[in-house]
């Protein structure tokens, strides 16, 4: 487990470096200043790529996400090259949001799909897990999105050139502490750059990556991509 410590105030990165000192399978990475979502998603991910791994998982650190969920979205890589916990596929929730944090997030992800033209339901969950062909080929590390923008790139991006993404059901759970970090600008940007990527996105189903599981795979359950 790598935990990206944008340099946070509350005191996370010393607790993740307790962690770490006792069990070798956790390891840090502190940023020198606070650099967004999406400078440290693409640290991470640049990281997983250096070190040989095969699948790559996003998941939050406040527990909205549950970790029970993680062998499923895991075990979907073995016929998706992107699997995303989603809240809004058959089966997905949300549990103690508050009524305009729903609205934002239902509002933003039909804009998605409407500007766009990809079928998925929750392009904006930070709940995914992506297989190392994927992450090599966009390439992830320069994606320039900032913010939740960077989910959403990564998410046309693989659309677009033609890997298979499916959509497993999760219920996401308000943090128990602090605060979000959705911000004004943060909301500008995500609303410009998906009108920029709506005009470049195919509208018809891309030719499958020759290096996707759809060259390989004839059937795929609820397969989008």
């Amino acid at each position: 487990m790598l935990v990206v410590d944008d340099n946070s105030p509350d005191g996370t990165g010393r607790i993740a470096d307790e962690l770490a000192a006792k069990d070798p399978a956790v390891d840090v990475v502190h940023r020198p200043a606070k650099g967004g979502l999406g400078p440290a998603y693409r640290e991470g991910l640049g990281l997983a790529l250096e070190r040989g791994y095969d699948v790559a998982v996003e998941m939050d650190a406040d527990l909205s996400h549950d970790p029970a969920d993680l062998p499923q979205l895991i075990a979907a890589t073995e016929t998706a090259d992107l699997v995303i916990g989603s809240r809004y596929v058959p089966g997905g929730s949300i549990e103690n949001w508050p009524a305009h944090r729903l609205a934002l997030s239902s509002w933003g992800n039909r804009y998605v799909k409407a500007a766009t033209g990809i079928p998925v339901r929750d392009a904006t969950s930070g709940f995914r897990a992506m297989r190392r062909e994927l992450l090599e080929e966009i390439p992830i590390t320069g994606l320039r999105s900032d913010g939740y923008s960077f989910q959403l790139e990564t998410v046309v991006r693989a659309w677009t050139d033609g890997w298979l993404i499916r959509e497993l059901p999760i219920t996401f759970v308000e943090r128990r502490d602090g605060a979000s970090k959705i911000s004004r600008a943060i909301v500008v940007e995500a609303l410009w750059r998906v009108a920029v990527w709506g005009l470049r996105t195919p509208r018809s189903r891309p030719v499958p990556h020759p290096r996707s599981v759809a060259a390989r795979v004839d059937t795929i359950g609820d397969e989008v991509g």
